[in-house]
């Protein structure tokens, strides 16, 4: 389906969908109105970019191909945006003629947090309803090799709402009988909402484990991070899951990304860590957001994830209208290909330390600033107690080990 002109947003909150806006394609231009109800209800979906307003919105071609920041956020990218560009070339259809509107048709109501969109059309069912994971680990890798046409629906109806560069899906998951299902919305009963991913060609072997390490050395330096564990398929090949923090309790919770709420390209970002702070603040309204940011920018730092680009930060806003950052994620050990972090601290990119980190607290007036960056090194000091528990090879250990020790010396 492609040739979509006209898209109403909707939000669903308590599991009631409340008319949000139409967005409304016009000489190439996309614009954006909100419903007038809506206005009065007080709810900021995108306080920055797209502020509550009669007005027409049109946004800028740079950097979301005319959309804005908020609808933005529900588009695919990565691994998703893979599985739907391929989808469509399976039906025939160029991706040459899709436009961001065609996009978030394709999204409908299956997108990550709380917006839906119409027009919208249902995939086709499958029928199988539990999920193996090696068979589907298997499918990932037919699709990076091209081989797999008659299961992209498929795949893409499990995970390709979802972001980020590795593959992953969205599942059911059943903490007593540690039983999978297929899901991205509605779910059996005593089934929670989850992700799970899966390993590139070009990272570790280990990779679950080693996420899985990060996870627990993250939240013991005090950061908060939604309940993770190690899932293990039929042939012993282990896949980092972790609960998802947009949805709770069965409802949907609206999510906007840094790099969506600042308008902010998350592959051409020239965000710092202060940009982050300034946006928690005004959001949460407590100074209690600077230690939020400053605890993740030391732990990205010293725990060498350069990956902490904008889409990896994220903000909650409730049924109320109130914000609070997100749970962190995707912590896990990465290089850069130009071995810079994405997100700046104070500035510095390259080999960013502890003088950075007390600039960045300083230029926001933070007290006591050593004890958060402090308690962040002894933690990540203590690597290889969570590789032996963790289950990460010596060989991955020694390796990441190698570059810990240099950070922690900065």
């Amino acid at each position: 389906m492609t040739g979509v002109n006209k898209i109403i947003v909707s939000l669903n909150l308590n599991n009631q969908d409340i008319a949000v806006g139409e967005l409304v394609t016009s000489d190439s231009k996309i614009y954006f109105r909100y419903n007038p109800g809506f206005v009065t209800m007080n709810l900021e979906l995108s306080p920055f970019k797209l502020p509550l307003s009669n007005k027409i919105y049109s946004a800028e071609k740079y950097p979301f191909d005319g959309l804005f920041g908020l609808f933005n956020d529900s588009l695919p990218d990565g691994w998703g945006k893979r599985l739907l560009d391929r989808s469509l070339l399976s039906k025939g259809i160029s991706l040459s003629e899709i436009t961001p509107l065609d996009r978030l048709a394709y999204v409908g109501s299956r997108g990550m947090g709380a917006l839906n969109y119409k027009p919208d059309f249902e995939l086709e069912e499958n029928n199988e309803k539990w999920l193996e994971l090696d068979v589907i680990a298997g499918h990932i890798q037919q699709v990076f090799e091209g081989k797999s046409d008659e299961i992209l629906e498929e795949l893409y109806r499990l995970g390709g709402s979802s972001g980020g560069a590795r593959p992953k899906i969205l599942v059911g998951y059943h903490p007593a009988s540690n039983q999978l299902s297929h899901g991205a919305n509605d779910l059996p009963d005593g089934y929670e909402h989850w992700m799970i991913k899966f390993p590139l060609g070009t990272d570790f072997p280990d990779i679950a484990n080693i996420e899985y390490a990060y996870y627990k050395m993250a939240t013991d330096a005090g950061i908060k991070m939604n309940p993770s564990k190690i899932f293990t398929g039929k042939s012993g090949k282990n896949y980092f899951g972790t609960k998802r923090f947009d949805r709770q309790n069965g409802l949907r919770q609206h999510v906007h990304s840094a790099s969506g709420l600042l308008h902010d390209n998350f592959r051409m970002s020239t965000m710092d860590y202060g940009h982050l702070m300034d946006c928690a603040f005004k959001l949460e309204k407590h100074i209690n957001a600077y230690e939020k940011v400053l605890r993740l920018a030391a732990f990205n730092v010293y725990a060498n994830n350069c990956d902490d680009h904008s889409k990896n930060f994220a903000f909650l806003m409730d049924a109320l209208g109130k914000w609070e950052l997100s749970p962190a994620y995707d912590l896990t050990f990465s290089y850069s290909y130009n071995g810079m972090h994405s997100t700046m601290v104070a500035g510095e990119s390259r080999e960013p330390g502890k003088k950075q980190l007390l600039e960045l607290a300083f230029n926001f007036g933070m007290k006591n600033p050593d004890l958060v960056i402090e308690r962040v090194k002894d933690v990540v000091s203590l690597w290889n107690n969570y590789t032996d528990e963790c289950g990460v090879t010596i060989s991955s250990r020694n390796q990441i080990s190698k570059v810990l020790n240099q950070n922690l010396k900065r």
